[in-house]
């Protein structure tokens, strides 16, 4: 996948409203939704204990946590966007996140990119982004967040 490359602010400006990019597919495995558990301190079961998960949760089996699949929107943009001229890119926040679906453990996820809007900061840019993590085969996306973030020239 070729991310796509934006040559400065007139060129983002004249992209509003338009898909800029859909990641690669992403295996969310146990290896990921456990490593997720320890650095966040987040030990849920429904995350974590596949057997209780198994017999116990709605979902029949261990879910990502709604956090992880939210993170992975960084390495998604990467995959996705690139800038030429630019001396920085920052995460400046979300807007508005939503968890529409769980992420099963064993699924892939995938992230679509659609530029919403581009303002004039001091320095530079900022964007916001609807961003929406697909799951493979479902029929809900898991997540849909307005991302923001600056470029700086």
């Amino acid at each position: 996948m070729t991310a796509t490359r934006f040559s400065g602010m007139a060129d983002a400006k004249a992209r509003v409203g338009q898909e800029i990019g859909v990641s690669e597919w992403m295996l969310i495995d146990q290896q990921r939704v456990n490593g997720f558990a320890e650095v966040t301190g987040d030990q849920q079961w429904i995350h974590v204990d596949v057997e209780r998960a198994k017999r116990e949760s709605p979902f029949g089996g261990p879910i990502a946590h709604g956090y992880l699949t939210l993170s992975l929107l960084a390495k998604f943009a990467q995959e996705c966007i690139a800038v030429d001229g630019i001396k920085l890119a920052v995460n400046y926040g979300l807007n508005r996140v939503r968890f529409a679906a769980p992420v099963k453990v064993g699924s892939r996820v995938r992230a679509r990119f659609v530029l919403a809007s581009v303002e004039d900061i001091a320095g530079g840019a900022q964007m916001v982004w609807q961003a929406t993590i697909e799951i493979e085969g479902g029929e809900k996306p898991a997540c849909v967040a307005e991302m923001v973030t600056r470029w700086y020239f």
